[in-house]
């Protein structure tokens, strides 16, 4: 593992989900952080007391493998490594001051969970558009795994993957610590498609729940889901692969089920009567399944996948239709 003895790896993001990752990074020996955060009150705050204020406020951060800056120029600036930990949502604001120069023999790695909203394409297709980086540099992070559990040293599980084996891997062993497991996997799409897809689960068994289901019709709901994730991946891009395993399944069930879970928390808000902005005002963080549901449902207009689960969700959020009349709908279709 010796090529990891002075690697730079830059973090994009503010949060909790780029908080812990930072956290992972910290136990390797020999390796350099550049951080950058939106929020410059926290950067202050980083800077003199080494712990995010606003995200994991208990997670040490240590200045010597740690600095923050306030531009992402400087950020990735002579960085191996580049890791997109924002939302969706604010990728394309947060890297705005980036041109193809700057991603120019990196590699870049997404630890999103969604899709560029409007544009409807995944983070990687975009990054590899946009900025012209090869596809063999790109790598995803998927689960399970909740950067709350991260921050208590919970033993957890990461899933890197990517069309480049080397890429995979040498990204698997920086992630790779005394408490967290990281394993790499070449299947790009399917891996970040079903990151996405899960949100949109977690959200509707959050609704379901809110209404006053319980654990029984959880249960059929999210082994329904596993076919609707299934049938559209493979519409995506047609291959093999066991959906089974911890990098599907997995970060399914822990989405779904977990007290850690916005998205499960953000559709649990709405199943118990809250408007959609009253419960985005009311969360601190973002649900990627809210922007990933439009993205996936224009993305079927296409493909024609039955996707009901999927479809019952948009209808609740975009259509503003009732919660209870069309969860009913859902219920006869579900086996």
């Amino acid at each position: 593992m010796s090529f990891l003895n002075n690697t730079k790896i830059a973090v994009i993001g503010g949060g909790s989900w780029a908080t812990a990752l930072i956290k992972i990074l910290c136990e390797q020996q020999h390796i350099q952080i550049r951080w950058w955060l939106r929020n410059g009150n926290d950067i202050e705050h980083i800077r003199k007391f080494h712990h995010n204020p606003s995200y994991l406020s208990d997670v040490y951060l240590s200045p010597k493998k740690v600095k923050v800056f306030e531009k992402t120029k400087e950020a990735v600036k002579g960085a191996d490594f580049v890791i997109l930990a924002v939302p969706a949502a604010f990728v394309q604001e947060s890297l705005q001051d980036l041109n193809e120069s700057h991603l120019r023999g990196k590699r870049v790695v997404s630890a999103i969970k969604g899709m560029i909203p409007e544009e409807n394409i995944l983070v990687t297709d975009w990054i590899s558009e946009k900025y012209k980086v090869p596809l063999n540099d790109i790598a995803v992070i998927a689960g399970p795994c909740h950067a709350e559990e991260v921050a208590l040293e919970k033993q957890s599980y990461l899933t890197i993957s990517s069309t480049d084996a080397g890429c995979a891997e040498d990204f698997s062993k920086l992630m790779t610590c005394r408490f967290v497991t990281a394993h790499p996997l070449a299947d790009l799409y399917g891996v970040e498609y079903a990151a996405v897809m899960k949100n949109i689960i977690a959200l509707a068994c959050g609704i379901t729940h809110g209404l006053g289901n319980g654990d029984n019709f959880q249960a059929v709901m999210v082994s329904n889901a596993m076919q609707e994730i299934r049938h559209f991946v493979t519409a995506l891009d047609p291959r093999e692969r066991q959906l089974s395993t911890s990098a599907y399944l997995g970060d399914l069930l822990v989405t779904a089920y977990s007290q850690f879970s916005r998205n499960r928390l953000f559709g649990n808000m709405i199943g118990r009567g809250y408007s959609v902005k009253a419960a985005q005002l009311e969360m601190k963080m973002i649900a990627e399944g809210y922007y990933a549901t439009k993205s996936i449902f224009e993305l079927n207009k296409k493909l024609h996948v039955e996707l009901p689960i999927t479809t019952a969700v948009y209808r609740i959020l975009y259509q503003e239709e009732s919660p209870s009349l069309v969860i009913e709908e859902l219920k006869k279709v579900l086996k």
